[in-house]
């Protein structure tokens, strides 16, 4: 099942290949309507008892998706967690620019966190802070929705915690060496800088992971390219070592680390990431319209 999230936060099942949303938000408790990012968490939470009725429920009403605006697939996810140089082909491609050691992996360093805040939505544009002289990277990546949470999740029975995947673009204000060399979360966690979507695809659509595929395209030229399998770190042992340290919530994202081929995003950029049997989601890039206090 599809499900995404779109205009006023409304939460919908995707269907006729791709081209309409139902709409399933009455489905939910009223209360949410004063909460409407955290639905897409609710929903997961109680999903055995929701999924029934959604795939009985005939009469919500339908939407082209020309006619909506797509968010984050989920819009509050309580933690945003990434994997750092977890494919080889990133390894040492920035040079001095990057933060890693030498020789080090996602296996040895662990994993970072990215504000929730930072996430947005195919419908929506990626900002580049105004007047920036800095570079600021897009990269390529699968996010991993936890479903069933919990501590000490031992990667043979990692998956049974996964309730779905989407499409995510972990974008990066890099650092300059000896100038400018702030920590990876903040780098990452400006507004609109996480794209996540374009909907939330449950996990038993997604059969044989390792074999997905997944690229970015910037401007029609390909800059990324890769396979799941190609992770140093697959998603079971990511989610072993991610909860070994703090405790999973249903909603929560984690990002499966970037392949090679990371470059710079600049105004006027259409950024095009698909992953298949996920979707795909074209983003126009922009400047900001407005000047941060402090400027990056």
């Amino acid at each position: 099942m599809k499900l995404a999230v779109f205009n006023d936060y409304r939460l919908g099942v995707v269907e006729h290949d791709d081209t309409t949303i139902r709409d399933v938000t009455t489905l939910l408790p009223p209360a949410l309507d004063s909460l409407p990012r955290q639905r897409v968490n609710w929903a997961i939470a109680q999903w055995d008892q929701l999924e029934p009725a959604i795939r009985a429920q005939h009469g919500g009403a339908e939407h082209a998706i020309e006619d909506i605006t797509l968010r984050a697939a989920n819009p509050a996810p309580g933690q945003l967690i990434g994997l750092p140089s977890n494919y080889r082909t990133h390894l040492g491609e920035i040079g001095a620019m990057t933060v890693t050691p030498p020789g080090k992996t996602a296996r040895d360093i662990g994993f970072f966190l990215i504000a929730p805040s930072s996430v947005s939505g195919a419908g929506e544009a990626f900002e580049i802070p105004a007047e920036s002289s800095r570079r600021f990277d897009h990269e390529c990546e699968v996010a991993v929705i936890i479903g069933k949470g919990g501590r000490n999740i031992t990667r043979d029975a990692a998956l049974e915690h996964v309730f779905g995947y989407s499409a995510l673009v972990d974008a990066t204000m890099r650092i300059v060496p000896d100038t400018a060399p702030e920590d990876r979360s903040l780098r990452k966690s400006f507004g609109t800088f996480t794209p996540l979507g374009p909907w939330l695809v449950t996990r038993d659509d997604v059969t044989d992971f390792e074999s997905i595929e997944s690229s970015i395209d910037i401007n029609g030229q390909r800059r990324q390219h890769a396979h799941m399998s190609d992770m140093i770190v697959p998603v079971a042992e990511a989610i072993e070592i991610v909860s070994s340290v703090l405790e999973l919530s249903p909603g929560d994202v984690i990002a499966s680390g970037t392949p090679g081929g990371v470059g710079p995003l600049e105004d006027g950029d259409t950024l095009v990431i698909s992953i298949d049997r996920i979707g795909s989601m074209t983003i126009p890039v922009r400047a900001r319209p407005q000047v941060s206090p402090r400027r990056w």
